[in-house]
C-alpha cells in the first residue's frame, strides 16, 4: 500500500536535498596541476594541443581523457623535464607514431593526399554537377512541347487560369 506524503514533507525534503547539494558543490575544488612547475605544465599543454590523440576522433592530447593520451602527455612532460626542446619532442612523436600525430602535418609525398585531396574532391564534385546540369538541359531541350501543352502554357502565362483547367 502506498502512502501519499503530506503537503509539507515534500517541499522540506526538496529544500534539504538542495542544501546538501550546495554543500558538496562548495567543497569541490579544481584539480591541481600535475607538474609542480606551472610554466612547465603550460608548455606541456601547448605542445599537447599540437599533437593528435591516436585513439580519439579528432581530439588533441590535451583535450582527450583516453589512457593513451594521458600516457603520451606524461611522456611529453618527462621529456621536457629531461631538457628536450619542443622540436625534439615533436620529432620523437612523429618517429614513433607517424605524421598522423600532428594536427598540421608537413607537405611531403606521404601527406600529399591530406593536402590535395579536399581540393580534388571539390573540383570533382563541381565537374560532376556541371555534367549533370548539362545532361538535364539537353534532355529538356530534346523533348519539344506538344501543341496542346503549348496552348495550355500560353493560357497560363496570359493569366487565364480558368481556361487552362
Amino acid at each position: 500500500m502506498t502512502r501519499v506524503m503530506s503537503g509539507w514533507k515534500l517541499p522540506v525534503i526538496f529544500l534539504a536535498s538542495l542544501y546538501v547539494l550546495q554543500a558538496f558543490c562548495a567543497l569541490a575544488e579544481e584539480a591541481p596541476s600535475v607538474a609542480a612547475d606551472p610554466v612547465l605544465e603550460k608548455r606541456v599543454m601547448r605542445l599537447s594541443e599540437e599533437l593528435r590523440c591516436l585513439v580519439c576522433q579528432n581530439q588533441s592530447l590535451s583535450d582527450s581523457n583516453a589512457e593513451l593520451a594521458t600516457d603520451l602527455r606524461n611522456q611529453v612532460r618527462e621529456m621536457m623535464q629531461a631538457g628536450k626542446s619542443d622540436a625534439q619532442i615533436r620529432d620523437y612523436m612523429v618517429a614513433s607514431y607517424g605524421d598522423f600525430i600532428l594536427y598540421d602535418p608537413p607537405f611531403k609525398m606521404t601527406t600529399l593526399v591530406l593536402w590535395v585531396g579536399p581540393f580534388l574532391l571539390l573540383v570533382l564534385g563541381a565537374v560532376m554537377l556541371a555534367r549533370n546540369l548539362k545532361q538535364r538541359r539537353q534532355a529538356v531541350s530534346e523533348q519539344p512541347l506538344t501543341s496542346e501543352q503549348r496552348a495550355r502554357a500560353r493560357t497560363l502565362l496570359s493569366g487565364n487560369q480558368d481556361e487552362a483547367q
